[in-house]
C-alpha cells in the first residue's frame, strides 16, 4: 500500500506513466516528489501544501502587520484568503486519499472485507464493555432500592407515638465529633 501512496510523501516516485495533466504528472506541485531541502523550489507535495498553508493561516494571525494594522477589512480579507487556501489544500489532501481508497477497495477486496471486520468487531468489543457498565450500575442501583425497601420494613419494630417520627430522625444524625 506504501507504494501506491506514490507522490504523496517527499522521495516517493508516482506509480506508474501519467498523461499531461493528470494527478500526478509533471507540472503538478501537490503531487511531485520533493527531494530533502527543495521546499523553497515550490515542488511541494500535499502534506507540504497543507503544512504550509496551515502554517500560514496561524502566521496571519499573528503578523504584526494585522495586529498594529487599522483597517479591519483587510486584515479579514488576508485572513480569510490563508483559510481558504487552507480548506482548498485540506480538500485535494482528502481527495488523494479517498481516490487512493477506491484504487485499494478495487485492487484487494479482501482488504476492505478485513479492515470492515476489524471495525465491525472493535464496535461490538465496545459495546460489550458498555453494557458491562450499565450492568453494573443496575447492580448497584438494585442494592440500592433493596436497602431502602429493608429500611421501610423497620419502621413497624419502631415505637409508635408522636415524636416517634423526631426519634427516628434523630437516630440517623451522627454524633457531633469531639474536638482534639
Amino acid at each position: 500500500m506504501a507504494s501506491s501512496m506514490g507522490g504523496m510523501f517527499p522521495g516517493q516516485q508516482p506509480p506508474g506513466p501519467h498523461p499531461a495533466g493528470a494527478p500526478g504528472a509533471p507540472g503538478q506541485p501537490g503531487l511531485l516528489p520533493v527531494a530533502a531541502g527543495n521546499r523553497s523550489q515550490g515542488n511541494n507535495t500535499l502534506v507540504d501544501d497543507l503544512e504550509a498553508s496551515f502554517e500560514a493561516c496561524f502566521a496571519s494571525l499573528v503578523s504584526q502587520d494585522y495586529v498594529n494594522g487599522t483597517d479591519q477589512e483587510e486584515i479579514r480579507t488576508g485572513v480569510d484568503q490563508c483559510i481558504q487556501k487552507f480548506l482548498d489544500v485540506a480538500r485535494q489532501t482528502e481527495c488523494f486519499f479517498l481516490q487512493k481508497r477506491l484504487q485499494l477497495s478495487v485492487q484487494k477486496p479482501e482488504q476492505v472485507v478485513k479492515e470492515d471486520v476489524s471495525e465491525l468487531r472493535n464496535e461490538l468489543q465496545r459495546k460489550e464493555l458498555l453494557i458491562q457498565k450499565h450492568l453494573t450500575k443496575i447492580h448497584h442501583w438494585q442494592q440500592v432500592l433493596e436497602d431502602i425497601n429493608v429500611q421501610h420494613k423497620k419502621p413497624t419494630e419502631l415505637p409508635q407515638g408522636p415524636l416517634a417520627f423526631l426519634e427516628q430522625a434523630s437516630a440517623n444524625i451522627p454524633a457531633p465529633m469531639k474536638p482534639n
